[in-house]
């Protein structure tokens, strides 16, 4: 089936912590995350309503969340491995854009942030390594 399609998940507040400050540091105080998953047209372009024929994400979104409040992280950068690697427990996702950005960065304004992209190849290695344990 030609096309492509994702799902897309925006703005979302993420309950964790995440870096070390000292006290005149400015604290973030939210994380917030974009997510892009391509997924096969097939999955949107339905001949028959019901769950059984598209992607259901709210498992994943409650994984994320989950793995969210496992913190403290130390780094941005490790949640967001780690939300790869919840995002590759779907077979049904061909690739995925995770966006992570906390804010504030200075006093009261500015939004700093981690992409990361994935492919096909790029979920399938993770699919590949094993999880620790």
């Amino acid at each position: 089936m030609p096309g492509t399609s994702a799902v897309e998940l925006q703005d979302l507040a993420l309950e964790t912590e995440i870096g070390t400050y000292a006290p005149p540091d400015t604290r973030p105080r939210q994380h917030m995350l974009d997510l892009t998953l391509h997924i096969s047209a097939a999955l949107v372009l339905i001949g028959e309503d019901g769950m059984d024929h598209v992607f259901d994400y709210d498992p994943l979104v409650a994984d994320i969340a989950r793995v969210a409040r496992d913190g403290p992280y130390a780094t941005q950068e490790r949640l967001i491995t780690r939300i790869a690697e919840s995002c590759a427990r779907y077979p049904e996702i061909e690739g995925a854009e995770i966006r992570l950005r906390k804010s504030p960065v200075l006093k009261d304004s500015g939004a700093l942030g981690i992409r990361l992209a994935l492919d096909g190849d790029d979920l399938g290695r993770i699919r590949a390594t094993p999880a620790p344990i």
